[in-house]
């Protein structure tokens, strides 16, 4: 484990909020407008020429579904062709397929006690694992866990991967992210307690991010950032990029990976902070392409990176955006937009 605090702690009072990054002002695309709205439901803004070969002027957006109550953790299911996503406070994952539309997909999905409760009590994030199967963090039970069951069939039947740490419950896992080897990676936020960090039932004094190795051991990767959230490797699996949904600390970090997949070399990758004051939202959930380029929800909607942290753009979304994910040949993107899921084709 790496300890970072005195390193995060000195540079992210840095005012511009740009480690190797470029803060050139931004200039107004054409806006793309759903049928159904009557405002704008994306507009977008180019930093860099690049942007354009990335998210088109002339990419287009529409509402899917609506009637959440915070839509989350979304995967785009290729084999399925179907977009899956977790409505965290109703316990419930949903699907969505051209064919029919909404439906419910898993229920109950992240909370199975018969003690009533609030909060963010279901599922969160959720992925595929190298067998296909559905990983899921399950806010309220505080575990990861896997679906027994098969992906066109599914059932509330779990086995559970990851339940503690040393003997301490984690918080509410969130968000996942996942080696070709068979290593999982999870960052595990206070978000899913009914009281946050104050809650009673807390356990760990930190915020975690940690490993469930191929062989099950549970390994805890770093405790320096303060409310870690959106978590993804970069290609070839030597570098992770980990959101922080931190109102103080708002920014992404990157780390490397030693040749035991540890974290080593963290940097600040670009903050968010000056941004905070003037748009609503947090980095959140993020996407990294097969090219490098990374989606990350955040303040105002998404914001497009390239490989090296420059910031080519954004898609300024009129909603909060938690997360999004690519269609299988990434010229779409599914993002859980608050009370309501949206597609953008990009291209």
């Amino acid at each position: 484990m790496i300890t970072l605090r005195k390193y995060i702690a000195g540079i992210i009072t840095l005012s511009a909020g740009c480690f190797f990054a470029s803060c050139n002002q931004p200039q107004k695309q054409a806006s793309t407008t759903d049928s159904t709205t009557v405002k704008p439901l994306i507009t977008l803004q180019q930093f860099d020429p690049a942007f354009s070969n990335i998210v088109s002027k002339n990419a287009k957006a529409k509402i899917l579904a609506t009637g959440f109550m915070w839509s989350e953790g979304p995967v785009w299911v290729e084999s399925q062709k179907m977009f899956i996503f977790s409505d965290v406070k109703k316990n419930v994952i949903y699907k969505w397929t051209e064919a029919k539309g909404k439906e419910v997909y898993l229920d109950p999905s992240g909370y199975t006690g018969k003690i009533p409760r609030g909060g963010e009590l279901g599922s969160n994030g959720l992925g595929l694992n190298i067998k296909g199967q559905l990983v899921i963090c399950q806010d309220g039970d505080r575990v990861v866990s896997v679906m027994d069951a098969p992906l066109d069939k599914p059932e509330p039947k779990f086995k559970q991967i990851a339940t503690n740490y040393k003997g301490k419950k984690f918080d509410s896992p969130n968000d996942l992210a996942f080696l070709s080897n068979g290593d999982i990676y999870f960052t595990d936020p206070p978000y899913g307690l009914e009281k946050n960090a104050a809650d009673p039932l807390k356990e760990a004094k930190y915020q975690g991010i940690y490993r469930i190795g191929k062989d099950g051991k549970i390994t805890l990767l770093t405790d320096t950032i303060s409310r870690p959230n959106g978590i993804g490797f970069f290609p070839g699996g030597k570098t992770i990029l980990i959101s922080n949904s931190d109102s103080t600390k708002a920014c992404w970090y990157a780390f490397d990976l030693d040749k035991n997949g540890l974290f080593t070399n963290g940097l600040l990758f670009y903050s968010a902070q000056s941004s905070t004051k003037t748009a609503k939202g947090m980095p959140d959930g993020l996407k990294i392409d097969k090219s490098g380029n990374i989606f990350a929800t955040g303040p105002g909607g998404i914001w497009v990176f390239n490989t090296s942290g420059k910031l080519l753009g954004k898609i300024l979304v009129d909603d909060l955006a938690s997360n999004c994910s690519l269609s299988g040949d990434e010229k779409s993107l599914y993002v859980t937009n608050n009370h309501r899921v949206i597609k953008i084709d990009l291209r």
